[in-house]
C-alpha cells in the first residue's frame, strides 16, 4: 500500500492505518529503536508508543514523507524510553553518539540559542554539505548506526567514516560558531 493511501487512511480514523503501517515499517521501527534501546522488549513497545503517536498526529497533521515521520516520532519515543530507563542509574553505555555531538553543539547554561534556532541553524548546516557526508552524519546522529554499519551501508572503510564524522562535527562547530550560536 502506498504511502499516500496509508495517511488517508489515518484521516478517516480507519483502524487498518495501524495495521497497514506496522506492516510497512514495523520492522524499521524496531531496528531504529533498538540502536537506541538495547533491548528487544523495550524497542516493541516503542514500536507500539510510535503508532499511538501518529495515530493522534494524523489528522491534523498530513505528512509529505511518511517514512520521515514515523522516523521522527519513533526516535523521540526511543529517546523518552531510553531517558526513563537510564533516569535513576546513569549507565556508562549512555549515548556515546550524541556525546560526540554535544562536544560541538555545546549545551551548557552559556549557551543562548532556543531549540528552534539550533534546529534552523544545523538543517540549513545539513543542507550545505555534500551528499556523502550528510548521509553518514545522518546515520550516525538521527538513526544511531555504528561506525560499522555505516561502513557496510555506505561502502566506506571504518577510517573514512570516523574521519568524515569528525571533520563534520568540527565543520559544524564552525557554522554555529560564525552564527553566534555557540
Amino acid at each position: 500500500m502506498e504511502d499516500s493511501d496509508i495517511i488517508e487512511l489515518f484521516f478517516t480514523r480507519s483502524e487498518n492505518a495501524v495495521a497497514e503501517t506496522k506492516r510497512k515499517y514495523g520492522g524499521f521501527i524496531v531496528s531504529l529503536a533498538m540502536r537506541i534501546l538495547k533491548s528487544r522488549p523495550d524497542a516493541e513497545e516503542c514500536e507500539n508508543d510510535t503508532y499511538m503517536g501518529v495515530w493522534e498526529a494524523i489528522p491534523p497533521s498530513k505528512p509529505n514523507n511518511f517514512m520521515s515521520f514515523i522516523a521522527r516520532i519513533a526516535r523521540n519515543q526511543a529517546l523518552k524510553r531510553y531517558n526513563y530507563i537510564n533516569a535513576e542509574k546513569r549507565s556508562p553505555n549512555g549515548l556515546v553518539y550524541l556525546e560526540e555531538l554535544g562536544d560541538c553543539i555545546g549545551g551548557s547554561e552559556e549557551t543562548s540559542y532556543s531549540d528552534g534556532v539550533l534546529r534552523e541553524a544545523i538543517n540549513a548546516f545539513l543542507g550545505s554539505l555534500d551528499e556523502e557526508p550528510r548521509r553518514v552524519f545522518m546515520l550516525r546522529y538521527w538513526y544511531f548506526a555504528s561506525i560499522k554499519e555505516i561502513t557496510e551501508r555506505c561502502g566506506i572503510s571504518k577510517s573514512k567514516a570516523e574521519s568524515m564524522l569528525f571533520r563534520t562535527r568540527n565543520k559544524l562547530k564552525s557554522f554555529l560558531q560564525e552564527r553566534g550560536i555557540i
